[in-house]
């Protein structure tokens, strides 16, 4: 099972919406470099499948691109929210661990305001950072044993 990164997305805050980068740089421990929601903790990167996004522009969402969700990895060709927790991939030069699937929606979510629902609580998963490097989009994303 594969899929491939179509954007790395950033943030300087948290609670806002984030900001395509040509490359990012991943810290083992730790998460994307700069990025306001990286530390030591259980959810130091997010992933959500443009398949995701696309099923928001459909229910009226306007003018959605990647990062708008808050996810550092905006992914396509793989289903990230039925990867089990545990499960191992390897992207770009990374290896990351899957930690949560789904969060709870923050009360100021300007998407859920605007449509009334968003992917990102259901859709959007959490890894951890196992062996740093450099992810950038076209990069594969591959499930490892």
């Amino acid at each position: 099972m594969s899929g491939k990164v179509i954007a790395i997305n950033i943030s300087e805050k948290k609670g806002v919406m984030k900001k395509p980068i040509p490359i990012g740089i991943f810290i083992k421990d730790f998460g994307l470099d700069g990025d306001a929601h990286a530390g030591n903790w259980h959810r130091q990167v997010s992933l959500l499948g443009q398949e995701s996004i696309d099923k928001m522009i459909a229910m009226g969402a306007a003018g959605l691109c990647a990062g708008n969700f808050a996810e550092n990895i905006t992914t396509e060709g793989i289903c990230v929210y039925e990867l089990p927790v545990g499960t191992k991939l390897k992207i770009g030069e990374t290896l990351q661990e899957v930690t949560q699937i789904g969060k709870e929606c923050h009360a100021g979510c300007e998407i859920a305001q605007q449509v009334g629902d968003c992917v990102m609580p259901r859709e959007g998963i959490f890894t951890i950072i196992l062996e740093g490097g450099t992810i950038k989009a076209g990069d594969v994303i591959e499930v490892v044993d």
